[in-house]
C-alpha cells in the first residue's frame, strides 16, 4: 500500500466508509451454518465447517449460486434472519462501516416456505438494534431474482409494499448472463411510483448492453459491479459525466473468475477514469473478505496509495441514499480521520 504510514492492514479496517454491495445471505459463515441446520433440523451436505469452506471454489457466478442457495436452506425462523444480520453488523462495526446498504431476496426464502414477514422483520430488527447498539445506520433493498419470471417479482414487490416503511429500495441480483435488465422494466417502474430508489447488477458477467438498459429502462441510481462498463468507452464516460456510482467488489470478481487475479481488476483504472467507483464485500462469507479486507487486498494488488482508499471512502458515502446532511457528517469524519498525524505520508 503505497505511502502508508503505520499498518495497512489497521488504516484499511479504522477508514470510515460505508458499504453499498452487500447481500445479507451471503454473509452467512459456516459454523453460523451448522448453529442454524441444527436449531432447524436441517440436514448439510457437510461434514464439517472445514468441508464447507473447502466447497467454495467456484468457477463462475452460477457455480457460486448453486452451493449459495444450498445454504440459505438453513434459514427458516424470523429469528434465524435476526442472528444472520446481528452477525454481520458486528463484524461491519469492527472493519469500519458506519452505514450499511443491504440487499436481501426474499424470494429464496418464500419460494420454500418461509413467510415473507419472517424473513423482513428479522432483518430489520437487526438493523434497528445495529443503529442503537454499534451506531450504524442502514437501508434494506429488496433484490428481485432475474432467473425468475418477472411477474413472480411483481408479486414479491405487491407483498414488500405492507412494509414500505422498512425498505429503501429495489435491485436485481441473481444468474446475470441471459436475464437482462429489460425483463423487469414494469416491475421497476412499479417500485419508482412508490418511491423505492432502483439500482441492478449489470456488468459484471453481462455485457455492456446491460449496464445502458438498467440505466435507460430501469432509470437505476447505482450499477452493482459494472466492471465491464469500460468495454465501451461511450458508457464510460456516461457514467463520469453523470457519476453514477459503480459498487464494486473486488474479492468476488476474482473468485467467480470475472478478472483472473487481482492485480489485473480495473478498480484503478476506474480511479484513473473519474468514475465514482465504490468497494464493498458482496457475499464475505463465500469470498474470503469483509468490507477492509477487500479494500486492504486491492490497496496490496493495485498499488492504491493512501489517498485512492481515502477517495474510495469518499466516494462510498457520496454513493450512498443518505441525506445530504447525513453525508456532510460522514465526510467531516472522513477528514478528521485522514488528518490524524500519525496517518500521514510516508516519505
Amino acid at each position: 500500500m503505497r505511502g502508508m504510514a503505520g499498518d495497512p492492514s489497521k488504516f484499511a479496517r479504522d477508514l470510515p466508509k460505508a458499504e453499498l454491495h452487500l447481500h445479507i445471505e451471503g454473509t452467512l459463515e459456516p459454523d453460523l451454518m451448522f448453529e442454524l441446520a441444527r436449531r432447524n433440523a436441517v440436514p448439510l451436505p457437510y461434514a464439517s465447517v472445514e468441508d464447507v469452506r473447502q466447497a467454495y471454489v467456484f468457477s463462475d457466478l452460477q457455480s457460486f449460486l448453486d452451493i449459495y442457495y444450498a445454504g440459505c436452506r438453513v434459514l427458516l425462523q424470523e429469528q434465524d434472519f435476526y442472528d444472520l444480520t446481528s452477525a454481520y453488523l458486528q463484524r461491519a462495526s469492527k472493519q469500519g462501516v458506519r452505514h450499511a446498504e443491504i440487499f436481501f431476496d426474499p424470494q429464496t426464502h418464500t419460494d420454500r416456505g418461509v413467510p415473507f414477514e419472517s424473513v423482513i422483520t428479522g432483518i430489520h430488527r437487526a438493523l434497528a438494534e445495529g443503529r442503537e447498539r454499534l451506531n450504524v445506520s442502514s437501508g434494506l433493498i429488496l433484490c428481485f431474482l432475474r432467473h425468475l419470471p418477472e411477474d413472480a417479482a411483481m408479486r414479491t414487490l405487491s407483498e414488500a409494499l405492507a412494509y414500505r416503511d422498512w425498505l429503501l429500495g429495489v435491485g436485481l441480483d441473481s444468474s446475470e448472463v441471459g436475464h437482462p435488465p429489460s425483463k423487469f422494466q414494469a416491475v421497476y417502474d412499479r417500485a419508482r411510483e412508490a418511491g423505492l430508489l432502483p439500482v441492478a447488477h449489470a456488468g459484471e458477467e453481462g455485457p455492456p448492453g446491460y449496464v445502458w438498459e438498467a440505466l435507460d429502462l430501469l432509470q437505476v441510481r447505482r450499477i452493482d459491479h459494472g466492471v465491464r462498463s469500460l468495454e465501451d468507452e461511450r458508457l464510460a464516460g456516461r457514467l463520469v459525466e453523470e457519476q453514477i456510482p459503480l459498487t464494486v467488489c473486488p474479492m468476488s470478481n476474482v473468485k467467480l473468475r470475472v478478472f483472473p487475479a487481482l492485480r489485473q481488476h480495473n478498480l484503478k483504472r476506474m480511479l484513473e477514469r473519474g468514475l465514482l467507483a465504490t468497494v464493498n464485500s458482496d457475499d464475505p462469507a463465500y469470498f474470503g473478505g469483509y468490507v477492509a479486507d477487500n479494500l486492504e487486498a486491492a490497496a496490496a494488488a493495485l498499488e492504491l496509495s493512501r489517498e485512492d482508499l481515502i477517495l474510495l471512502a469518499r466516494n462510498s458515502f457520496m454513493a450512498s441514499f443518505l441525506s445530504e446532511g447525513e453525508k456532510r457528517r460522514h465526510l467531516n469524519d472522513l477528514s478528521g480521520f485522514a488528518d490524524q498525524p500519525s496517518l500521514k505520508t510516508t516519505s
